[in-house]
């Protein structure tokens, strides 16, 4: 239970007890049992906020702490018609808040809608033409691998991914060969309206953490596939009933 303001609130899920542990300075205690197998508490344990009221939203009624000394916190109540509705917005609220964490984790933001995939697939196709080896053609097929993520955001937007991953590819090319058209570098694509813009000017934008990983995980995944040379497959044994119309035949009792 927590203690403040000389209000308890009992009943707690552990991990909100922490949480409001945390907001409100107070201490998490599991046992008032000190080393000489008496009960104690100290004053030092107590946290402190501005109000705990109890108020009753929807057909729940929730305790609410307001104006927690320790650190700011917040709560964010979700309404729909039904259930299938308040768990979808959860999960788009949860999802929201990952990518708000993932950007201060990664304290740098890549622009999106294909940009980094495009612009990495026409460097290493560049970088490979520089190569007289059979590396050249590993490092081409792991360029054109790179416009997958293009082409998927275009075909899941029903628009002509041919047409859009190709002007996408033009405009990254320009801005890696020619000086005057540097600016290209954040053209990403526009799915609502089926174009190409900057992504970086229009806010569309990804943590760059989420960016690298994604790209080393599929790296190593297809590198662990492409190490598999041999493949074991146990066959089950047939269950064929031997008293059957097409057994019989073959057996000359019919």
């Amino acid at each position: 239970a927590l203690v403040s303001t000389q209000s308890t609130g009992r009943r707690c899920k552990k991990e909100d007890l922490k949480r409001i542990a945390r907001a409100t300075g107070a201490a998490f205690v599991a046992s008032l049992s000190n080393l000489e197998g008496e009960e104690s508490f100290e004053s030092a344990f107590l946290g402190s906020a501005e109000e705990v009221v109890q108020e009753r939203i929807c057909d729940d009624e929730l305790i609410l702490i307001k104006g927690t000394k320790a650190k700011p916190s917040a709560s964010i109540i979700l309404r729909g018609a039904n259930d299938i509705y308040v768990d979808e917005m959860d999960r788009s609220v949860h999802d929201s808040l990952c990518a708000v964490k993932r950007v201060i984790e990664s304290k740098s933001v890549v622009p999106g809608g294909g940009c980094v995939e495009a612009a990495l697939s026409i460097y290493l196709e560049n970088f490979a033409t520089s190569l007289g080896s059979r590396e050249q053609l590993a490092i081409a097929e792991f360029a054109q691998a790179m416009l997958v993520i293009p082409r998927t955001l275009v075909v899941n937007a029903a628009k002509d991914s041919t047409e859009l991953v190709a002007k996408l590819r033009a405009f990254h090319n320009a801005s890696q060969t020619i000086e005057a058209k540097r600016q290209f570098k954040w053209i990403g694509l526009d799915l609502e309206n089926g174009k190409c813009r900057d992504n970086r000017e229009a806010g569309v934008l990804e943590p760059e953490m989420s960016k690298i990983k994604s790209l080393k995980f599929a790296t190593e995944a297809a590198i662990t596939i492409l190490r598999i040379d041999d493949m074991i497959k146990i066959y089950q044994p047939s269950k064929e009933d031997p008293n059957s119309y097409a057994n019989a035949v073959k057996a000359g009792r019919l």
